[in-house]
């Protein structure tokens, strides 16, 4: 009887997951002249007519992905319940009207996978999931993400640079790119030379988009200037222009091939200074730290995380989970003012383990991650716990900025000395804030010249006038030293 029983219930299990929700996803054989090995994400939403341009982690919405290899077109790629997914299997999502879209991710450079040039995806349809589990949903791939034009002006240029040091590490061509904004005088003054703005854009930015628009920092006082827009995207994320285990050498690559090429091309004076904000923001840090006598000035707004005791709020080095608190409580990522959560870090960690890369939990992981002897990735985070991989701080700690001051300062202080400023507000969606202020207080206790200002706003609310004025007048202000010291 006992048999019975139990044969009967694996019965009803496995007739369910028969029957369970099936999308059955192909691609159009003329786009694709050969097999496809890789990812296919599925995207579902209620709300966005094109799901697969959500904002990873912030737009929670029912995503789905399956490995494949060797699929040749017109091939089905099947999406059931055994497809990795968010936030439950297909079969258990809230029944009703979705948007549906497909993405073979073909990973040609780009970060973020659903507007990745080169990948092929398929048009936005609306389709009803109600309890007919026998129902099959046919999806073709018939479109490919075009990449994005850079629309080029008298006054705004852009400088694709071949890496030999990074084409070396990923065994490919890769390029360090930027849009190039020049000052008005520039053409009617042939003879005269330029500092140097690096500006650096936050995650999920792309300088073909976004340049040009940071009017504020085409001057140092009288002084024009020109401005390099970077903007970080790499296959992981952002780079932060780090040399790293995942990324390879970007800093090296921006230093020692970039910038020479700027100044070969262009009509530029030697002074180079750096501004970001947010993840840019870390970058600007980075590069200011590591190559002190190469920049003459740093304005880091809202940086990453600078101290990894406050890493989303949590204390990597001593906290063992960072889904929810000692007492059981779900941790937030997102707030609005700091205050009030929105998002929870257990679903940003869950959504982007289905989007495997190019996310913004992923980023870190790269930049500040590596490889175990057998060449598995080392994480920071179990995605499906939240639990904290204590293997992995070695690794984290050489990119803790406040550790890298802290315990260099003696040498640095030389080179350093005055050329930091960071600012941030005080009621930051990501608790930026708190990290920034343990730094200030290590550097504090060394009697630093970093310069640290606190605003009223929020991550996204700061950029006011006189928060401008302040940043441009600090940059302002060391371009004047570094032209003392030239004398």
């Amino acid at each position: 009887m006992g048999k019975m029983y139990i044969s009967s219930i694996l019965f009803i299990i496995l007739g369910f997951n028969v029957n369970a929700q099936i999308f059955e996803v192909s691609y159009d054989s003329s786009l694709m002249g050969e097999d496809f090995s890789g990812n296919v994400l599925l995207y579902l939403s209620k709300e966005k007519k094109s799901p697969k341009d959500i904002f990873v982690g912030l737009e929670l919405t029912p995503v789905y992905r399956v490995a494949v290899e060797d699929l040749k077109a017109n091939e089905i790629v099947i999406f059931n319940d055994d497809a990795i997914s968010y936030p439950v299997e297909l079969s258990n999502i809230e029944r009703g009207k979705y948007y549906v879209q497909a993405v073979f991710d073909m990973n040609l450079g780009d970060a973020n996978i659903g507007s990745s040039s080169g990948n092929i995806y398929s048009e936005s349809t609306q389709i009803n999931l109600n309890k007919d589990f026998d129902k099959v949903f046919k999806i073709e791939a018939n479109k490919v993400i075009e990449a994005i034009k850079f629309n080029e002006t008298e006054f705004l240029k852009e400088l694709s640079v071949k890496s030999e040091l990074l084409s070396k590490f990923h065994k490919k061509d890769v390029l360090v790119n930027a849009a190039v904004s020049l000052p008005e005088e520039y053409y009617n003054q042939p003879d005269k030379d330029y500092p140097v703005i690096f500006s650096i854009f936050g995650f999920g930015a792309n300088y073909k988009l976004h340049s040009g628009h940071n009017g504020f920092l085409g001057r140092l006082g009288e002084q024009p200037a020109i401005v390099i827009y970077l903007d970080g995207n790499c296959p992981e994320g952002h780079s932060t222009y780090a040399n790293s285990d995942v990324n390879g050498p970007w800093g090296d690559a921006l230093v020692k091939e970039f910038i020479p090429a700027l100044n070969q091309k262009y009509r530029t004076n030697g002074a180079f200074l750096l501004h970001g904000h947010s993840s840019g923001g870390w970058t600007t840090l980075w590069l200011q730290v590591n190559y002190p006598k190469t920049f003459a000035g740093a304005w880091a707004s809202a940086p990453d995380q600078v101290d990894f005791r406050n890493y989303q709020n949590v204390n990597i080095y001593e906290s063992n989970n960072i889904f929810y608190s000692e007492k059981g409580t779900p941790l937030p990522v997102f707030t609005i003012a700091g205050r009030i959560p929105v998002i929870s870090t257990k679903d940003f960690y869950r959504t982007e383990h289905v989007l495997y890369r190019g996310s913004q939990i992923h980023s870190f992981d790269a930049v500040f991650g590596g490889y175990d002897e057998a060449g598995n990735r080392i994480r920071l985070v179990n995605s499906s716990t939240g639990e904290i991989n204590k293997n992995a701080l070695p690794l984290w700690k050489r990119y803790d900025l406040s550790i890298i001051l802290r315990e260099n300062w003696t040498d640095l202080k030389k080179d350093l000395g005055g050329k930091i400023r960071i600012s941030v507000g005080t009621s930051d969606n990501i608790f930026l804030n708190r990290s920034v202020e343990l730094l200030e207080k290590e550097m504090k206790s060394l009697n630093a010249n970093i310069k640290f200002d606190y605003f009223p706003g929020d991550h996204f609310t700061l950029f006011t006038e006189d928060y401008k004025k302040d940043g441009v007048d600090f940059l302002e202000k060391n371009y004047n030293t570094w032209l003392n010291k030239k004398k």
